[in-house]
């Protein structure tokens, strides 16, 4: 039995999750996932047991991958927030809209929806790392930032999932409020 190559498996999560994105679970054949990796459907299944593997690994994977998109983006003082407040929902909402919408639909599924409970344990982790390493930065201690961490990207999820920019501009409206509060309490500058 041949070696599995760890990179081309990576890859073909890549792949697939995006051929999902594009037709949906139902629409998206074995077969289809296959020739948009550049391979016979047989091929596919020396990386992959099932297609029901595929969109559980292909969609924890490439929405981590998201999410550290996204968190590149981050305030680099407490200045910064507002800008990121204002540009990072409309970003996220282009660039990754299709895919938060795919993974909704595979996490709402009763069929997998254990999965994303442990998918969304793993985000409750890196937000907290997050939350700690920008406090250095923002000078908000890391419990206060998770928290609006929550919030902010509740707000622009929901936006890119729906394009709701009243929710979107009375979540993002209410942080925006709170920063002088926060900048004060906590001497951030």
């Amino acid at each position: 039995m041949r070696k599995k190559d760890p990179n081309k498996r990576e890859e073909l999560l890549s792949v697939c999750f995006d051929c999902f994105c594009k037709y949906g679970i139902e629409a998206t054949s074995t077969l289809k996932l296959a020739e948009a990796c550049g391979m016979s459907s047989g091929n596919i299944f020396h990386y992959f047991r099932s297609k029901d593997e595929i969109i559980i690994e292909s969609t924890a994977y490439c929405m981590a991958k998201v999410e550290d998109d996204f968190m590149q983006h981050a305030p680099e003082n407490f200045d910064d927030i507002k800008r990121f407040l204002k540009e990072v929902p409309y970003w996220t909402a282009k660039q990754h809209g299709e895919k938060y919408r795919f993974m909704y639909q595979v996490y709402t599924s009763p069929q997998y929806r254990q999965y994303g409970k442990e998918f969304f344990n793993g985000v409750r982790e890196r937000y907290t790392d997050y939350a700690k390493s920008l406090e250095p930065k923002l000078g908000i201690p890391w419990r206060v930032l998770q928290s609006l961490i929550y919030i902010f990207v509740r707000a622009s999820v929901h936006y890119a999932l729906f394009e709701d920019e009243e929710y979107l501009l009375a979540q993002t409206r209410l942080l925006e409020d709170m920063l002088p509060l926060i900048g004060e309490k906590y001497n951030a500058k």
